[in-house]
């Protein structure tokens, strides 16, 4: 067969066998069609591209530009590139739970009330009328008193005007200090020695055109009255005292989280409290796992504290803050490793532990790597938040932090407390025999917090009133007295005795007697109407507080006996009040690193404020009554209460349902914060290219729907 094809209708075209032949035919139509495939083929590139930015989604070729710089590379004049920064960090932050929500319950309430004083030797008298005399006679009537206006005009007695602050989280039953004073106009001349009977105490506000309203009772008072443990016989001293743990809470004081007004949301409040319960939880009676904060409305959540910060809840309230809202695991990796690096850095060690303690117990490991760093300061936020994670690897730095770093002392005393190993009582006992005072008596509180009944540290009761501790220690000879919290002796020292001769008073019918050179102590009592009382001890402090207690001695009059004492030189050591560490002190970070052992002589450093005042831990907290408004600011008020929430009444409430899981009630849109960009990063710029939103509300594609 001829390897052409003659025919008259076609051209000679020489072919390949076994192929069909072209024809002219078909060429005509590819010529006629190539132009409309071009334009198709173009239509469909426009159309793709449109379609991507309706959908968020990237052109290959723009993520080929994603692809990092390297040395050889000119990039210069990459519009892309230069969009997302490849040359800065690239850190990004989570929108954390404090951009969500407000903190209420954290200040100190003012209560008020007015009580009777008796038991005065002669320097009461009967009040003015007033409104405090009018609003006395009525409780005493209700209370069915006879003849109410005799007692209140009696010189044993007196009026007052009663005034406590109810601290936070208070528990129905637990003690707090209330103070007591005169009104203006009162005859009375001195409280010493007295005792306020049981008052109720309650809220009370000054209402313009209604006058003074009172609210109901929330506390009561009572108890001896401690005027001055000083001889100074000022008037203005003697009207006024404090009686140390005299007031006794009648509810609960709950914390609560109300949703910021532009976040507010059932779905949010519910989100954040499912936030919260992952990281914070308890267990019922039948071991079901809790979350411990709840939603109750749209706006309000209610937050019970977790075991672990029970003496310290502001900084429960720091780590709450600090728990991611919204973060996928590879996200939260990759802060961890972020985190780690800046807890070597003495300026961001701060805020790396707290982050790193609010993710949990993952994040143990970098802690423990935190232990190592170069500044002590860094090896110590390391260490307070391991302890708060139940992990005693930091004991140790937190007992050199509170034996050298005065700044660092309150916050170590308080983490040392939480990890109740044999370890930390360990090192508690060696910090009493510290020369400080203040060291030692930080140490003994913080015993004291873990176990009250402590062998070494437990004391015995005297008069219902107060304890004595005995602690055979080293050391200087010490005594320390309470005027906050709770009433307490404590003798630093074994078989501290007094030095003779001694001439003292413990109270106004209490004579402590000794003559000179003499081995042995007289106590004698006084009083008209009552049999003379007279004992014999020996020299030794202990004995002779427990025979003025027998005799009826108060706390006020035995505190007032000792300090009389050290003015006279008959004690062997110093006499210390209240001697408590103290948040907000500065730290002088050093210029380089200070090794094992923290040192702040060098003045080149930067000094930097640890804390605030009002951020001190529970068992160390002073409340003076000097400073009202310093007194009932809100803890942590500049982070979290930086505006006022005033709770909706129509908020949307969350029911939970038969299985006790919350339901929503409404679907409100809602608005959440982006994360915070330091620099810029291309896979999350495409992630969040390719997110989808609906109307009114974005979903995220690593959260499931509600």
């Amino acid at each position: 067969m001829s390897e052409y094809h003659r025919d008259a209708s076609i051209h000679e075209i020489p072919v390949r066998p076994k192929m069909y032949p072209v024809t002219i035919t078909d060429r005509e139509e590819a010529a006629y069609c190539a132009p409309r495939i071009g334009f198709i083929f173009s239509l469909m590139i426009l159309v793709i591209v449109c379609g991507c930015s309706d959908m968020n989604l990237m052109m290959p070729t723009m993520l080929k530009k994603m692809e990092f710089k390297t040395a050889q590379g000119n990039d210069k004049g990459d519009s892309f590139e230069d969009d997302f920064n490849l040359d800065q960090p690239k850190v990004i932050n989570p929108p954390f739970l404090g951009e969500y929500v407000v903190v209420s319950g954290l200040n100190l309430v003012t209560l008020e009330g007015v009580g009777l004083v008796s038991g005065l030797d002669g320097t009461g008298g009967d009040p003015p009328p007033s409104q405090y005399r009018t609003e006395l006679l009525k409780d005493m009537r209700r209370r069915d008193i006879e003849d109410p206006n005799r007692i209140i005009s009696s010189p044993s007695t007196a009026l007052v005007i009663v005034r406590a602050y109810l601290p936070p989280l208070v528990s129905p039953g637990e003690k707090f200090d209330i103070e007591v004073r005169l009104p203006e106009g009162s005859e009375t001349t001195s409280l010493n020695g007295g005792w306020l009977l049981e008052c109720k105490l309650t809220e009370r506000a000054i209402v313009a055109g209604k006058g003074v309203l009172e609210g109901k009772a929330r506390a009561k008072g009572s108890g001896p009255i401690l005027v001055s443990t000083g001889e100074d016989s000022s008037s203005s001293l003697l009207k006024r005292g404090h009686i140390v743990g005299g007031g006794v809470a009648f509810e609960n004081r709950d914390m609560y989280l109300f949703m910021r007004n532009e976040f507010r949301s059932v779905r949010n409040s519910t989100r954040v409290a499912q936030r919260i319960g992952v990281r914070f939880f308890s267990y019922d009676s039948y071991g079901k796992r809790e979350p411990l904060a709840k939603a109750k409305t749209d706006q309000k959540l209610v937050l019970k504290i977790h075991p672990a910060y029970k003496d310290n809840f502001p900084r429960y309230v720091q780590v709450i803050q600090n728990i991611a809202f919204r973060e996928t695991e590879i996200e939260r990796q990759v802060r961890l490793e972020r985190l780690e690096k800046e807890l070597l850095i003495p300026e961001k060690a701060e805020q790396a532990a707290l982050q790193l303690e609010a993710i949990g117990p993952d994040a143990i490991p970098m802690l423990k790597n935190g232990l190592t760093a170069d500044y002590f300061e860094c090896r110590f936020h390391s260490a307070v938040a391991l302890s708060y994670l139940g992990e005693p690897a930091g004991l140790e730095t937190l007992y050199i932090a509170a034996r050298d770093v005065p700044a660092f002392r309150v916050f170590a005393l308080t983490a040392m407390t939480v990890v109740e190993e044999g370890e930390t009582f360990a090192y508690l006992r060696q910090l009493m025999d510290e020369p400080l005072l203040e060291t030692r008596y930080g140490a003994f509180r913080g015993m004291t917090t873990i176990d009250e009944n402590e062998p070494f540290a437990r004391g015995e009761l005297l008069n219902d009133q107060c304890k004595l501790h005995e602690l055979k220690i080293g050391g200087e000879p010490m005594i320390h007295l309470t005027h906050r919290q709770k009433a307490e002796i404590v003798l630093f020292g074994d078989k501290l005795q007094f030095h003779t001769p001694l001439a003292l008073t413990a109270g106004p019918h209490i004579m402590v007697n000794s003559a000179p050179g003499s081995n042995e102590v007289v106590i004698s009592k006084y009083r008209i109407g009552e049999p003379d009382q007279r004992k014999v001890v020996s020299t030794n402090i202990a004995d002779v507080i427990r025979a003025a207690a027998e005799m009826g001695a108060s706390y006020p009059d035995i505190a007032q006996m000792l300090v009389q004492a050290e003015r006279q030189l008959n004690l062997p050591g110093p006499i210390g009040i209240d001697m408590l560490p103290e948040a907000g002190r500065y730290y002088q970070r050093p210029d380089k690193p200070d090794g094992n052992t923290p040192h702040q002589a060098n003045s080149n450093g930067k000094k930097t404020k640890v804390g605030r005042s009002n951020m001190t831990p529970n068992p160390y907290t002073k409340i003076s009554e000097e400073n009202e408004e310093e007194a009932t600011k809100p803890i942590l008020s500049t982070e979290i209460l930086e505006e006022e929430i005033i709770e909706d009444p129509t908020a949307t409430e969350i029911e939970p349902d038969a299985d006790g899981e919350q339901e929503m009630k409404s679907a409100e849109s809602s608005k959440e914060p982006e994360p915070v960009e330091r620099g810029s990063n291309p896979i999350k710029r495409l992630k969040t290219f390719m997110k989808q939103k609906t109307h009114g509300e974005l979903v995220y594609p690593e959260q499931e729907e509600e």
